[in-house]
């Protein structure tokens, strides 16, 4: 074994400097914590090429005493643990007492301080670790502290640092988070000579997230207020609609620390279970404050992780904090619909004397007990002979109307007047259509068994090859069914293999029946996707782009800023065209055609987190990546209703390429049974 050295002062606070000293951005959060730490009301930070030429940050707070200078660069010195005790119930951000010490040993350092009791301040200049000098300055009440070349000393470390715009993009991540945790104080943040930050400080968390994210992050959530055994909860929860593909934008903040924890994480997600989209994720800005003694803030040298003594005690307060603020969110919906009904109508149904594709029912003046007979036979008059389907209205289907009164295409550009139906009482609506235009009528998937359900049907202009009976109206039990798919043989068909379409199931599995053979469950989503992928693959490029209209800007977190802008000539290979726009927000000109306006932000969201994630394997594994992602967007989606030529072909490009059996991401294109499969469930072999 080798001799044994006590390693000399200077080493040993360049290695300590390690710990807590990564990047500029650790050195911003360090100093602001302090800033925070002292009372200050104003904070401001100004930063040159990323950090590390240039930190200066001046705040208004309490100041140090001229005698505390010096101490206060030397380690484990600390104004705020006295004693062991203290250790019980940390309640401030900054208190290990190596923030100060391990900056000076990697950077040029200059104090400019002054308390209120005295009366001219103190400058102090620190290089290294090694005192400079100590002089007497007039300045305000408060502190200004100055870091120049960074790592200047510590050239290794020098090569790990990122580009200037990435160095500043994380700085401006970590300003972004403290002033939502505090805003009651006043944040400004200049980037270059450029403010991009300035928080009004007026203690209101929705002023804060405002200045942060802008109006539409803003207008996207929704508050929370909660308590349970001692556990506050308070801020704002996003939108169940506005949830997001990524969880980056998820921020915890407890008794004014961020930090990063799964307990918090996973039961914001949990709570939102069943309200967003599989794949999707909740966002939020959420204070969570306890007693200081529950929590352990010292497991982690930059204090981004802590420990809980009861996880199970935050779980609940916050699971069910956001389950109260979803259930208010969609009482709130009801309201807004309700008031559009006028509340003297008596009328329990809407006749709608148009075709479905043509509808639009307007607004009819001094309704009491029934609709205007004069206005609907002006209607009639022009419009083909219609039948009426009754829709029972149970307490399912009332809350699906509530949430969406005219979704899907039956209602496309319907206007709700006065004429309504009794919400409340299970009454039914009178719709007299044509069976021509009833196409896919999902609204009338019903669960209460009590009443017949309607079954969907396809559109008589897209069937092409059934026989004339394939549309039935059964008058005796309100139903309306496909039948008779006519049966086609095609010899370009492999091996030749005689089928029929049975149907769709559940908008979402094709049913098909080989004569002779198999009943096929063929996967319409996993299915479309392969085709599509392998196009893409065999292109051997995204698609050509196309441009917006209008250009679209989106605000990103900072490090998923950072990703995207630091590799413009990589999107634009992905049929993307972006430019920066500054302050997290990026400009999207072009898009694949295969992306659609609406899956645009996302799409770019999933871009940069697999980039974040993928750094190493970027180049070599980003082109089959984005392959797969685009194939599944571009997709027919599971749950959508498909037209009867829809299906058709891609029923037909199923039979024709024997070889793709599985999606890109693994799940089988289809799955078969055998006649002897079934007879077996029923007990016939």
């Amino acid at each position: 074994m080798q001799k044994i050295n006590v390693l000399d002062k200077h080493l040993a606070e360049l290695i300590a400097a390690g710990e807590v000293v990564e990047r500029p951005s650790s050195v911003v959060k360090e100093l602001i914590e302090n800033s925070v730490d002292a009372g200050s009301k104003k904070i401001k930070i100004e930063i040159k090429h990323g950090g590390i030429k240039y930190i200066k940050i001046s705040d208004n707070g309490s100041g140090i005493y001229r005698d505390d200078v010096k101490n206060a660069f030397l380690r484990h010195a600390t104004s705020k643990l006295k004693s062991e005790n203290d250790l019980e119930s940390i309640g401030t951000l900054g208190f290990r007492g190596e923030a100060l010490a391990s900056i000076c040993a990697v950077s040029k350092v200059e104090l400019i301080t002054k308390t209120q009791d005295e009366e001219c301040g103190t400058r102090y200049i620190n290089q290294g670790g090694e005192d400079i000098s100590l002089e007497d300055i007039g300045c305000g009440n408060g502190t200004t502290i100055i870091i120049r070349d960074l790592f200047y000393n510590t050239p290794a470390r020098m090569k790990f640092l990122k580009t200037d715009i990435a160095e500043a993009n994380s700085i401006a991540g970590v300003i972004d988070r403290i002033a939502l945790s505090h805003p009651e104080i006043s944040f400004k943040f200049i980037r270059d000579g450029k403010e991009v930050l300035n928080t009004p400080g007026d203690e209101k968390l929705s002023s804060s997230i405002y200045a942060v994210y802008g109006r539409e992050f803003f207008y996207g959530m929704m508050p929370i207020d909660y308590e349970l055994n001692g556990v506050k909860i308070n801020g704002f929860i996003s939108k169940p609609v506005q949830s997001r593909a990524s969880r980056s934008m998820q921020h915890f903040f407890i008794n004014g620390r961020y930090v990063k924890t799964r307990t918090a994480s996973v039961a914001l997600e949990e709570a939102f279970k069943g309200t967003v989209m599989v794949g999707k994720h909740p966002y939020c800005v959420v204070y969570i404050k306890l007693p200081y003694g529950a929590v352990d803030v010292n497991v982690h040298p930059a204090k981004i992780e802590v420990r809980f003594i009861n996880e199970k005690m935050i779980f609940d307060a916050l699971y069910y904090g956001v389950k109260n603020s979803l259930i208010a969110n969609d009482k709130s919906k009801l309201m807004e619909f309700s008031d559009c009904i006028n509340k003297n109508v008596s009328t329990n149904k809407i006749e709608i004397n148009t075709p479905l594709k043509d509808i639009k029912v307007e607004k009819i003046d001094n309704v009491k007990d029934n609709l205007n007979n004069e206005k609907i036979q002006e209607v009639k008059s022009q419009t083909p002979i219609l039948k009426t389907i009754s829709i029972p209205i149970n307490n399912v289907m009332t809350n699906k109307i509530l949430n969406n009164p005219f979704d899907g295409e039956l209602f496309t550009n319907a206007k709700l007047g006065d004429a309504g139906f009794d919400r409340l009482n299970k009454k039914a609506i009178n719709i007299e259509c044509s069976p021509e235009s009833v196409k896919s009528f999902d609204l009338l998937n019903l669960e209460d068994k009590s009443n017949k359900e309607l079954k969907d049907v396809a559109d008589k202009k897209d069937v092409e090859e059934k026989n004339e009976d394939a549309l039935v109206l059964n008058k005796n039990n309100n139903e309306i069914k496909l039948e008779n798919y006519s049966l086609k043989k095609n010899e370009n068909y492999r091996n030749n293999i005689d089928y029929k379409i049975i149907g769709e199931a559940f908008n979402c599995y094709i049913i098909v029946q080989e004569i002779g053979g198999e009943l096929l469950f063929i996967d319409k989503h996993a299915a479309h996707e392969r085709f599509i992928y392998e196009k893409l693959k065999k292109e051997e490029k995204i698609s050509d782009s196309q441009v917006l209209l209008e250009p679209l800007a989106i605000t990103l977190e900072k490090d998923e800023y950072s990703a995207l802008i630091e590799n413009l000539n990589l999107m634009e290979k992905s049929g993307y065209v972006i430019e920066d726009f500054g302050m997290g927000t990026i400009i999207v000109r072009s898009v694949p055609s295969y992306v659609e306006h609406k899956d645009i932000k996302d799409s770019l969201i999933e871009i940069a987190g697999y980039i974040i994630k993928n750094k190493k394997s970027l180049n070599t594994d980003y082109l089959e990546w984005l392959y797969h992602n685009m194939a599944c967007r571009a997709a027919i989606k599971a749950g959508k209703s498909s037209s009867y030529m829809e299906i058709q072909d891609l029923v037909k490009k199923v039979y024709n390429n024997p070889d793709i059996r599985y999606c890109p991401h693994g799940r089988p294109v289809f799955i078969a049974l055998k006649k002897s499969d079934i007879e077996k469930q029923f007990g016939r072999m």
